[in-house]
């Protein structure tokens, strides 16, 4: 790829650094606050101009703009997986050409890169930036701003960890989790148990009737991933809750999915079931991030695509149909596990896609 702007490691992993230190575990108010003012440090500095907060029930977003008719939004999320205290046990590191903590690859080294790739270019009219603040607990005070940015700027960049070996993510399935709740009638389990409603024993049933409606040939997944029922070991548990993963490629699946959900019905007399949750994040189509990746690939030839079946905010965007690529950010892996890390030496490489993908955008 042409490199017509030079960017500085080193002072994207000083800027790294910062961002890791202050530790932003979601739904930590006080954190998150301390990691959005340590987001708009960086973005001001690097970029001038003033970086907003905006302020949420799950903390403070934070937004930027270059000026002009908006064009293209650089999206990404400042929180992390990452509970406080995480940073004492495994610190910021660069060791062996990678840099390792907390959130360094899930996704501050994507801002970071992100920031450094608009800082090499003259004109910044017609970007937005946009770091949300619950991502990783599902963007619900976000979503409505992440939508409305998306479309009045009609093109999106998301900054989260690249696939695997520096892969774009060009289709994402959708996700969500669903609660599933039993209730029963308590007894005691020597004396009256047929008395009781057993919400295990129905909980079991709901379980395997969940189970079934996968369709792994088709990429619907449907995992029952915790559960939960009874007080002591001699009573008829009254209550159980059952939590399901779901995973689908297709809007088609979706609609399935949340319609057979809401038909559970139990098979005890007398026992009750409830369902919360739902498909929040909506199927990624690789149709969405198509002109986008073809445009990424003449700025960097060999720049390879997958699918992926996680879910980010990109889902959100390009389920508007607004051109939408992701996976733009740090090269690395180990996403919410202790072995999380940074390729060092990809990061101007990245730095330079942002920087033309932009400057196309911009001139298109």
């Amino acid at each position: 790829m042409h490199k017509a702007v030079e960017v500085s490691v080193d002072a994207m992993l000083e800027d790294l650094r910062t961002l890791v230190e202050t530790e932003s575990p979601s739904r930590d108010l006080d954190a998150l606050r301390a990691s959005a003012e340590a987001v708009a440090g960086v973005i001001e500095n690097r970029l001038g101009g003033r970086a907003v907060l905006v302020e949420s029930e799950a903390g403070p977003h934070v937004r930027w703009s270059g000026g002009g008719d908006p064009k293209v939004l650089i999206l990404g999320h400042h929180d992390t997986v990452f509970p406080l205290g995480t940073l004492e046990r495994r610190p910021f590191r660069v060791e062996d050409g990678q840099a390792t903590g907390p959130g360094v690859f899930d996704m501050l080294g994507g801002l970071v890169q992100a920031v450094h790739g608009l800082a090499a270019l003259d004109d910044r009219s017609g970007v937005e930036i946009l770091v949300t603040a619950d991502e990783e607990v599902g963007s619900r005070s976000s979503r409505a701003l992440i939508e409305e940015r998306a479309l009045a700027c009609g093109a999106v960049l998301v900054f989260e960890g690249a696939a695997d070996g520096g892969a774009l993510k060009t289709r994402r399935k959708g996700c969500g989790t669903f609660q599933v709740r039993i209730k029963g009638r308590a007894s005691h389990a020597g004396l009256e148990p047929a008395a009781g409603v057993n919400a295990l024993v129905e909980a079991a049933h709901q379980v395997l009737d969940i189970a079934a409606l996968g369709r792994p040939g088709i990429g619907t997944t449907v995992t029952p991933t915790v559960a939960s029922a009874g007080t002591l070991d001699n009573v008829v548990p009254a209550e159980a809750t059952v939590v399901v993963d779901v995973r689908v490629e297709s809007a088609d699946e979706k609609e399935r999915i949340e319609s057979a959900f809401a038909a559970l019905a139990p098979h005890l007399d007398e026992a009750e079931v409830t369902v919360e949750g739902g498909i929040g994040r909506p199927p990624m189509p690789e149709s969405a991030s198509a002109e986008l990746f073809t445009l990424a690939q003449r700025l960097l030839p060999g720049l390879e695509a997958t699918a992926v079946g996680g879910g980010s905010d990109g889902n959100f965007t390009a389920a508007l149909g607004v051109p939408t690529l992701d996976g733009l950010g740090a090269v690395g892996g180990g996403a919410h596990a202790d072995h999380e890390y940074l390729v060092v030496d990809t990061m101007a490489e990245r730095a330079h896609l942002v920087a033309g993908l932009v400057k196309a955008i911009q001139q298109a």
